[in-house]
């Protein structure tokens, strides 16, 4: 049963992310999916919800490439750790696009139920994106 939780986990970061397949967002997101995300904290419920992000951040970085580091699954919730690289290109959060190279690693933990996310809990490293795209500065500068 882990591998199967793993494998969706796994499939919906290189199908949908990786490659730009929005239609299968509805293969594996159930219709009442519930995000905990700190980025995007209003996301709607479902397959709305999940195709909302996945465009606000393949419009911003449209040649992204998501890296699952680590998977870790227990009963019905899988922890995937991944790495993003990507070009900005596309304006993210009023920021117009820079053309910068970014990386950012991040943690989902995606509880599965017949086999799609009924819940998802995403963390990431948006201050570091913020930085890498010059809107912040970096940590010994600030604190001077």
């Amino acid at each position: 049963m882990h591998e199967e939780t793993k494998a969706v986990s796994r499939r919906i970061l290189e199908e949908v992310f990786n490659e730009g397949k929005l239609d299968a967002i509805d293969r594996w997101v159930a219709d009442a999916c519930v995000f905990h995300a700190a980025a995007d904290p209003d996301l709607p419920a479902g397959p709305a919800g999940y195709r909302q992000a996945v465009r606000k951040y393949r419009d911003a970085f449209p040649d992204q490439r998501m890296t699952i580091e680590d998977q870790i699954a227990e009963g019905d919730k899988v922890a995937t750790r991944w790495t993003m690289h990507g070009t900005h290109r596309g304006p993210l959060a009023g920021i117009p696009p820079t053309g910068k190279r970014v990386e950012a690693s991040g943690i989902n933990i995606d509880r599965i139920v017949d086999g799609k996310i009924v819940e998802q809990w995403s963390n990431w490293d948006v201050l570091g994106i913020m930085r890498q795209l010059g809107q912040m500065p970096p940590m010994e500068e600030a604190a001077d």
